[in-house]
């Protein structure tokens, strides 16, 4: 049985990781990048609510062959019009981008392909996310724990897309949509603060057997959707944020 393994990391690894790239908060063209390279979860009330950001800008790098289906990127802007206050819209921009020259990756890796390739990052009254889209593992992947995804700074998030095309379309698997769309919305549940990662919950519902995850079986932040338990979570399709969570998105500004 294939068994799937998605890991977040809010560990020291990212503590470590961001302050490497505070030494680097501006590019070659002068633009301050510090704004993008905070701890995940700490951008939430700027997600949601509308005070600082009225907009919201999505870059998507992709490499040849790993493009998320336009389904899924319609499903996420629809799940994020939901929740976030953004009058002056939310827009989503993609880009094909060259093949790295590795196809194991650790954390400083990925964050290396993105500075990289990255061109949006906050601007006045814009916030700016970027989604990469890679090929290969990431490098604790084994033959039976494969990473799908991971919210690594405050505006970033990689996704394994060739892991999640090996895990979906076939016999007893989900249909890949369905599987890229879960994978995604977890990582941006995680972006906006979840659970209790930068949206302050308003009943208690942390599993504590599994930091900043939802205790919700059925909860599209509970955290089996990181293995195989998530084939069984979308027998009737893509899970849905509980009452719990989506009261937490509402009190740090959400709609």
């Amino acid at each position: 049985m294939k068994y799937l393994k998605y890991l977040f990391f809010f560990t020291l690894l990212v503590a470590n990781l961001n302050c490497s790239n505070d030494d680097k908060a501006s590019d070659e063209n002068g633009i301050n990048t510090s704004g993008n390279k905070k701890n995940t979860g700490s951008s939430a009330h700027g997600f949601l609510a509308s005070d600082t950001y009225q907009s919201l800008v999505i870059e998507i790098s992709y490499v040849e062959g790993f493009r998320p289906n336009t389904q899924t990127l319609i499903n996420l802007k629809q799940f994020l019009e939901n929740l976030l206050n953004k009058p002056n819209g939310i827009s989503i921009l993609e880009k094909q981008i060259p093949f790295p020259s590795k196809t194991v990756f650790s954390l400083e890796d990925i964050a290396e392909i993105e500075d990289a390739n990255r061109t949006k990052y906050n601007d006045s009254g814009i916030l700016a996310v970027h989604l990469l889209y890679i090929n290969g593992n990431f490098e604790s992947d084994t033959s039976s724990s494969k990473t799908l995804g991971t919210a690594y700074f405050n505006t970033s998030a990689v996704i394994y897309e060739q892991n999640i095309q090996e895990l979906s379309d076939a016999i007893n698997e989900p249909n890949r949509v369905d599987l890229e769309t879960t994978v995604l919305l977890h990582e941006f549940g995680h972006l906006l603060g979840l659970v209790d990662l930068g949206s302050p919950m308003q009943n208690n519902h942390l599993d504590t057997a599994h930091d900043k995850h939802c205790d919700n079986e059925s909860c599209l932040m509970f955290w089996k959707v990181e293995n195989n338990g998530v084939l069984q979570m979308m027998t009737s399709g893509i899970p849905q944020l509980d009452a719990n969570c989506l009261l937490d998105l509402k009190a740090n500004g959400g709609k």
